[in-house]
């Protein structure tokens, strides 16, 4: 049957709009994402706080109590997992220790502890002794950092990855003269007396230390770190 003239507008009309109304409601997936390429979004990892409460041990809580009678300022941190097996357990964040320090972030608190001490009865005396300034300043690489050891894609987890280590890179002196590991280790005597005092002080106080002479990677630095049992290099 044909259709009358005065109904086909209206025919016309109707079926723009159900058109219309499909594109919005009745697109089949495919055409909605794109010839069926699903979209992904990532999301950043974050660290995600350990359901043990830090500081809980006896351990812990004597340690902090420890470097508050040593007069060191400090901040305690939650315990986290920051996902690639890095964590910082009872670790706190060093604010005060009587020498400024750049670089520091979460350490664990027998590392803070025993870096305080190191700076407070083996820096300062040594400056005194060897260069006859006051120490104003530490330079440092830093503390915590997810990573293997010496950076590379794979073997055993570094020390830094469980905010458990710190390298120390120079000291800044009242005079304005600063002794870096790179250059004061084979430089003049009196950096050198200096510099090799402090490691033989380190060995003494943490589990293990490398400085320039154990290998390439160490050439500008102290690496001290909790573990191991006085491995001194």
């Amino acid at each position: 049957m044909p259709i009358p003239n005065f109904l086909k507008p209206r025919i016309l009309i109707a079926a723009s709009a159900a058109l219309a109304l499909s594109a919005c409601f009745g697109a089949p997936d495919v055409m909605k994402n794109g010839g069926g390429k699903q979209s992904t979004t990532t999301k950043p990892s974050r660290p995600q706080v350990v359901g043990t409460p830090s500081f809980s041990s006896a351990e812990a809580q004597q340690c902090a109590f420890d470097l508050k009678q040593a007069g060191v300022r400090f901040t305690p941190l939650p315990n986290q997992d920051h996902g690639g097996g890095c964590t910082s357990i009872d670790s706190v964040k060093l604010l005060d220790i009587g020498t400024p320090v750049s670089g520091l972030g979460a350490m664990t608190c027998p590392l803070a502890k025993n870096f305080a001490a190191w700076v407070q009865y083996a820096v300062k005396p040594a400056a005194r002794k060897y260069l006859g300034q006051e120490v104003v300043k530490i330079e440092t690489f830093g503390t915590y950092s997810c990573r293997n050891i010496y950076g590379g894609r794979s073997g055993r987890m570094s020390q830094h990855a469980f905010s458990n280590a710190i390298d120390v890179s120079g000291f800044l002196l009242a005079d304005g003269r600063r002794v870096m590991l790179d250059g004061g280790w084979t430089g003049d005597k009196s950096s050198q007396e200096f510099l090799r005092a402090l490691h033989k002080s380190g060995c003494r106080r943490f589990g293990t230390v490398l400085g320039p002479d154990y290998n390439a990677a160490h050439y500008n630095h102290f690496h001290f770190d909790m573990s191991g049992n006085g491995y001194c290099r």
